[in-house]
């Protein structure tokens, strides 16, 4: 890559081009060093490890909700709109990869791979946390956690769904993810709000 930059952002870019042709568990990082014409040397100077892409990939849908969830449009909507809006933003940044995060998670999902499994628990509950903060959320300690857990299941339910939606423009998975949520606030599971108007529920 004479005369460019190499970054993190430009093996995630290689490997998710070779990804589209075969399944992600293929892809090697000798694949992606050849494609850019560079040394696994120079690769390994910038990760550690192939799994350290998909971080980068989930990062960079982190970096998507960030950039559009905000404004006063966004804050004006209730917790539920917001939190949706945050989901389906996420998820949005994922769409054009979508069959190579179904194998992505499948291959982390799969039996013995507690080593990949924990980390991505723990990787989940970051972009959550950022959920939060940009829902503005104020619970603290156990009311927090059980928050935390609330928005972190409806968070993978809704991922999961839509890894196999085929809807028009995920419809089917924004329309689960929204009963979800306002399902959670009305049962008193999210906090410190643990009602909403029921004007909304007619959106």
């Amino acid at each position: 890559m004479k005369g460019n930059t190499l970054t993190p952002d430009t093996l995630l870019d290689a490997a998710l081009m070779l990804a589209a042709d075969r399944h992600w568990e293929a892809v090697r990082l000798y694949d992606v060093a050849r494609h850019l014409n560079i040394s696994l040397a120079e690769v390994h100077e910038l990760i550690s490890e192939k799994e350290n892409l998909i971080d980068l990939l989930w990062d960079r849908a982190d970096a998507h909700m960030l950039a559009t969830c905000r404004g006063t449009e966004f804050d004006a909507l209730d917790f539920p709109a917001q939190y949706e809006q945050c989901v389906m933003s996420w998820l949005a940044c994922l769409a054009p990869h979508r069959r190579t995060v179904r194998q992505m998670l499948q291959v982390r999902l799969e039996p013995g791979h507690l080593h990949i499994q924990l980390p991505t628990l723990l990787r989940i509950s970051r972009t959550v946390q950022w959920m939060r903060e940009l829902c503005g959320r104020e619970a603290t300690f156990l009311k927090r956690a059980s928050e935390e857990i609330a928005l972190s299941t409806i968070f993978v339910t809704s991922a999961a769904g839509w890894i196999n939606d085929d809807s028009e423009d995920a419809r089917r998975t924004r329309h689960n993810l929204a009963f979800a949520i306002r399902q959670a606030v009305r049962l008193g599971r999210l906090w410190p709000d643990s009602t909403v108007d029921n004007s909304s529920d007619n959106r």
